[in-house]
């Protein structure tokens, strides 16, 4: 795979990590309600295993329940912009030297860091785990976030591939 078709597909799985944080952005705006309720029942822990020790964490405030689903909102949109605006100044660096390339990285590292904390932190370790998202059969998102940040993680090991100087011939 020559140097310029390598940065191309890094440009490409970056721009469709973008458009897939602005579909979940942008559905999560539009269908406010059924979201909302992902976040109700997992903070609420009310469909969790009946009479497990970890009910104590749970948070019963929708006005919390509320502020914790625009956080995730408003990071997912940021997750996306963050995204987009890595794949503007990586085409504006795709035929340069292999260190402005390098550099012209940076936007879709910090997406895939804001990702991490998304679906890693907040679904996995936070929801999961603090939560007992993972006890619920209805309000399980556990999988999902797993996959999704999978897939984040062999996208970062991509981009994290250093590229040289472009050889003409």
């Amino acid at each position: 795979m020559s140097t310029l078709s390598l940065r191309f597909l890094k440009i490409f799985v970056l721009f469709i990590t973008g458009l897939f944080g602005l579909f979940v952005f942008a559905g999560n705006l539009m269908d406010y309600n059924s979201n909302y309720q992902f976040v109700h029942h997992v903070l609420s822990m009310d469909t969790t295993f009946e009479g497990n020790a970890l009910m104590w964490r749970a948070i019963e405030s929708t006005t919390i329940h509320t502020i914790a689903y625009w956080g995730i909102i408003i990071a997912e949109g940021l997750f996306s912009l963050l995204a987009f605006i890595g794949v503007y100044r990586m085409i504006k660096a795709v035929k340069k030297a292999g260190k402005d390339f390098n550099k012209a990285k940076d936007f879709g590292f910090y997406a895939y860091m804001l990702g991490f904390a998304i679906w890693f932190v907040g679904f996995i370790v936070v929801g999961s785990e603090w939560f007992a998202m993972w006890q619920s059969q209805i309000w399980n998102g556990k999988e999902t976030a797993m996959s999704i940040s999978t897939l984040w993680a062999a996208f970062v090991i991509l981009l994290a591939l250093k590229d040289e100087d472009l050889i003409d011939g």
